[in-house]
């Protein structure tokens, strides 16, 4: 029975073939199932050894079955994926292409302008504080212009900003001149939404503070501006115009050559000097902050910057580079140096001032403070109630004070 079924096994070439086969031989009324119920019918010692051989024969077949039932599904899968295979050196389905928006293009190569022209790309935050978005740009709350940028605010007294203006003022206060920027961004008003306005649209502004810079720059470059963006034969155009925050001011237009045929002037923007309420306003913001690296503003509070005793003739100083200088407190020694240790002498620190503001006899130039001051002792060293500091000068005499607590 063993010879005939192997070859039965192997030439089942479906599993369906293969079933069949199975059925046949040791299904439940198969053969070798049949053989196994006639062996009651044994005498006992026949059975033993009748049993022992059937069950042999049922293991092989059965062993034969399932190698052959493996491989058959082995190769109905190979022949699957043969007839489902994808061919993954053939190019896929075309994608149509994005890309960038209008604004953002021209956001693009306007900035791009911009850096070859040495400036440096900013941004800032589109929610604003009043001071940052009006005061400082010199445009207190009782200003009319005020009323022409009507904004949108929040429940805490912030507000989406009007303009980028503003990181002007927040560049200035973190960083020294010279500067170059363009600041890029959304800006917020609450206007009526028509064919030229809407209550949200973009802009990009530059700033540049320096030595000598003037109105010819701010029209060179945006000159330049307008050739590298609407071509080498673009003209500007400025005529006078108000904005609180620039003196001069200007609207600026171009006129440039539409492929359509409609060559014409195109109003861009404003531009200006900057004022100098503007600067003001950052030196102020610069002190608060103690940015300014001065240390006038500790000196100058009613009752603190105390001068004297007594003015002396400069026939009885000597030479005004060499006097020792000393501050004592409590009569303890915190500070000790010498005039000539200045950086700048005295007739470059005036001729250097005169050339921005006037001075009148009785003013008194702060050139600085030596080394020793008791904020940079370890632990730091304060002045209390009740402490004596004297500050004597070589041929002009001793300047004593006692400390009195703010009442």
């Amino acid at each position: 029975m063993q010879h005939e079924a192997i070859p039965e096994i192997q030439a089942a070439t479906t599993l369906e073939a293969l079933q069949t086969v199975k059925t046949k031989y040791v299904g439940k009324s198969g053969l070798v199932t049949r053989e196994l119920g006639t062996l009651g019918k044994l005498p006992p010692e026949e059975r033993k050894t009748r049993g022992a051989e059937i069950n042999a024969v049922r293991q092989a077949i059965q062993e034969a079955l399932d190698t052959r039932e493996t491989t058959l599904k082995r190769e109905a899968l190979d022949a699957q994926l043969a007839s489902e295979a994808i061919d993954v050196t053939l190019p896929g389905l075309p994608l149509p292409a994005g890309g960038l928006h209008p604004i953002n293009r021209v956001y693009d190569d306007l900035t791009g302008i911009y850096e070859r022209l040495g400036y440096t790309v900013v941004e800032g935050p589109e929610v604003e504080d009043e001071h940052h978005n009006f005061e400082a740009l010199n445009v207190p709350w009782y200003h009319p212009a005020r009323d022409l940028q009507d904004t949108f605010w929040l429940e805490d007294g912030r507000l989406l900003r009007t303009h980028t203006s503003p990181m002007q003022i927040r560049y200035m206060v973190d960083h020294e001149p010279d500067l170059k920027i363009v600041v890029r961004g959304k800006v917020y008003r609450y206007e009526a939404t028509d064919a030229t306005h809407e209550s949200m649209f973009h802009q990009l502004e530059g700033l540049v503070v320096g030595d000598h810079i003037n109105m010819a720059d701010l029209k060179g470059t945006i000159a330049e501006m307008a050739r590298g963006l609407y071509g080498p034969g673009a003209k500007v155009r400025f005529q006078p115009s108000y904005y609180p925050f620039v003196e001069p001011g200007a609207d600026f237009a171009v006129y440039w050559d539409n492929p359509r045929g409609e060559s014409k002037w195109l109003e861009l923007g404003g531009c200006g000097m900057v004022h100098p309420n503007v600067f003001k306003a950052v030196d102020d913001l610069r002190e608060a902050q103690g940015k300014d690296g001065q240390w006038v503003r500790s000196k100058s509070y009613d009752t603190f910057g105390p001068i004297g005793p007594r003015i002396v003739p400069a026939s009885e100083i000597g030479d005004p580079h060499n006097l020792k200088i000393e501050a004592r407190l409590n009569g303890k020694t915190m500070q000790t140096s010498n005039t000539n240790q200045l950086i700048f002498n005295i007739p470059y620190l005036v001729s250097y001032i005169s050339q921005r503001v006037t001075l009148e006899a009785g003013d008194v130039i702060t050139t600085g403070t030596p080394h020793g001051v008791g904020l940079f002792y370890k632990p730091p060293i304060f002045m209390k109630d009740g402490d004596v500091i004297e500050v004597e000068i070589e041929n002009i005499g001793i300047l004593k004070n006692t400390v009195v607590a703010e009442k």
